[in-house]
């Protein structure tokens, strides 16, 4: 099912980080059943999964059962830390991870950049490459800037590289977290034309803590946090996104609670922010 926001469309997703203790099959079945339209799926459970002597078509057959789509998956890395041999092994990888993804029917698998290291670079022809290998196994990488690494942890930073890329498949996947917590502006966001949007993390930041300082277990529900959501999700409307929405937490008070009142609480909180 598909939801109106004004005169368009938003498809209400669940990324499996908000309710993680959960087994893979299990989260499947209760974002399903609690009336989302998709599943963002972090790939190492798939694999997890295989290892215990599941099938991936277990794994697109509960999928198809819930009648869902997959945005994305998550994710691959390394892709910008290594050189030589080290690097090679990083695409051998990718290619693996890109395949899996593409049969789980992702358009998109999130690409995220190197965690320590400053020297950005390199990282528009490194993304490149990915790109390239991403049309062979028919998925796109998407960039993530992740605003608590050394390397690229700002929106224009991140949108700089897609830019360099000089690729027409090359995007973003924005997150309310990352923009608010990295100082990315509003007006940085509407630097990035509709086109080069994949797909929208939605969270919120704790209180106590400054943009700068705060990291994934910070993130906090939305509604429960300091992001002024509402502003962001206007900017959205301006440039016409109408796409994909996950909730995305990586919070542990929500991982003790029971999953399927998370999951109502993040989709009616979801709604209510883009349906106002």
């Amino acid at each position: 099912m598909l939801f109106t926001l004004g005169n368009s469309l938003m498809i209400y997703c669940l990324n499996t980080s908000t309710i993680k203790p959960q087994a893979l099959l299990d989260k499947i079945r209760l974002v399903g059943e609690a009336g989302y339209d998709g599943i963002e799926l972090w790939l190492n459970d798939v694999w997890e999964f295989v290892a215990r002597g599941g099938e991936v078509s277990d794994v697109q057959k509960a999928i198809a059962d819930q009648g869902m789509v997959v945005p994305s998956v998550i994710a691959m890395r390394q892709w910008g830390d290594f050189e030589g041999w080290e690097h090679q092994l990083v695409i051998d990888e990718a290619r693996r991870r890109f395949a899996l993804g593409a049969r789980l029917g992702a358009p998109f698998i999130v690409a995220t950049p190197p965690l320590e290291m400053s020297e950005t670079g390199h990282l528009p022809e490194r993304y490149r490459e990915l790109l390239e290998l991403g049309r062979e196994e028919g998925i796109r990488p998407t960039f993530e800037y992740i605003s608590f690494f050394k390397s690229v942890h700002t929106l224009k930073q991140a949108w700089e590289i897609v830019q360099r890329s000089g690729e027409d498949d090359a995007t973003l996947i924005l997150d309310a977290f990352h923009n608010w917590n990295s100082g990315s502006t509003l007006e940085d966001l509407r630097e990035i034309p509709l086109d080069k949007i994949s797909h929208y993390h939605i969270d919120d930041a704790c209180h106590g803590k400054e943009p700068g300082t705060q990291t994934d277990p910070d993130r906090v529900m939305i509604g429960d946090g300091q992001i002024d959501l509402a502003a962001e999700i206007e900017v959205l409307r301006e440039i016409g996104y109408n796409g994909t929405v996950s909730l995305e937490l990586f919070n542990s008070e929500w991982w003790q609670k029971d999953p399927s009142e998370t999951l109502k609480i993040g989709l009616e909180r979801m709604k209510e922010l883009f349906e106002q």
